[in-house]
């Protein structure tokens, strides 16, 4: 199988395109090597074709997609970014750039696509309110996180509420622009799926780590910023109180996971012809954002994290999501439980960062 890999030099994009080559599949990348993304060198590949063009290049596009049998869509502008003056770059990477590329497979004749999806299309996880049952609260007040009021309350009677998993039906209630981004993302494929007959999967992750991860850069993940300072010798710095729910993938199960996808939308569809089909794709395995920091300068041998108090509006208190419809339709398994992740990821090598970030 012929794939294009767009943003194939990227973090996950550079494991997926190894775990296709393990497989026997011929990878093609098309990655821009933008510097927010790719400060330093990229990624040796040598058993991949390399396009060094922008996903918003439509005849770049239209020439990599030549004998393509299906589309491995990773390129994006990730995180939570700076401010709201990010939002038309995020806009334009992610959904035009998403926009020209369908527009491209459409007249290539490409029907085959996994999108690289994001849990944070959810917004707040799933809570239940011991008087009413499953409720969904809206996004938490500057004020109270400032008070130190960090886990949301049932928004009728005000009572605690109990967090749990989310299952891909659950409603989109994208709180920030770049989740904003990721749902356009998966309304644009599913809407060129119906569109051309095509048969589409969005992989919504979870928080990716591992090694290869960028550092100091504000556009990476909690679990960078935490490596990054204790290769620093600091103290990894935890917002609010470390609380907060997440699932921690690791980057090689999350390559998996798409190398299984493509195998699946191109010999025995998961939806018919026409559909996107979206799957929660994540460890199984909640652990807390301080969790995750004690395990990783326990495994560094550097200093414990700190807990901070402070917070960034945008962010969701607890956001797990149940991974089984993926691994029911597809037979996907993660392989790298939680603390040997770490232990990994603790040494392991970091981009550089960007120059002035």
């Amino acid at each position: 199988m012929r794939v294009l890999v767009t943003g194939g030099a990227g973090f996950i994009g550079a494991h997926i395109v190894t775990a296709l080559t393990a497989r026997g599949h011929e990878p093609v990348v098309l990655d821009a090597l933008l510097p927010a993304a790719h400060p330093g060198p990229p990624p040796d590949l040598p058993d991949a074709e390399f396009v060094r063009a922008d996903v918003r290049d439509a005849e770049a596009v239209r020439q990599a997609l030549r004998g393509v049998d299906a589309v491995c869509h990773q390129a994006a502008m990730v995180g939570l970014g700076k401010d709201f003056a990010d939002a038309p770059a995020y806009v334009d990477c992610n959904d035009h750039g998403t926009a020209v590329l369908l527009a491209a497979a459409a007249e290539a004749g490409v029907r085959k696509l996994v999108l690289a999806g994001s849990m944070v299309v959810y917004g707040e996880g799933r809570y239940t309110c011991p008087v009413h049952g499953l409720v969904r609260p809206g996004p938490r007040r500057a004020e109270d996180l400032a008070a130190g009021m960090f886990e949301p309350r049932c928004p009728r009677c005000g009572a605690a509420l109990e967090p749990g998993l989310v299952t891909e039906d659950a409603p989109a209630d994208p709180r920030n622009v770049y989740a904003t981004t990721k749902l356009a993302q998966e309304h644009l494929t599913a809407a060129w799926a119906r569109a051309v007959g095509g048969t589409a999967v969005s992989l919504r992750y979870h928080n990716v780590y591992g090694p290869g991860m960028p550092r100091d850069t504000p556009y990476a993940g909690v679990a960078s910023f935490f490596r990054s300072a204790l290769a620093r010798g600091e103290a990894p710095r935890v917002f609010e109180d470390g609380g907060q729910r997440r699932d921690f993938v690791h980057v090689r199960d999350v390559a998996t996971a798409n190398v299984t996808a493509l195998e699946a939308v191109v010999t025995a569809s998961p939806g018919a012809p026409g559909t996107l089909t979206a799957y929660n794709t994540g460890s199984g395995e909640p652990h807390t954002v301080a969790e995750m920091a004690s395990a990783l300068s326990t495994a560094h041998g550097g200093p414990e994290p700190l807990v901070t108090g402070e917070f960034r509006l945008g962010d969701v208190r607890h956001i797990t999501a149940d991974s089984a419809r993926l691994r029911h339709d597809l037979g996907w398994r993660p392989s790298v439980p939680f603390t040997a992740g770490m232990t990994e990821f603790a040494h392991a090598a970091q981009r550089a960062s960007a120059v002035g970030v």
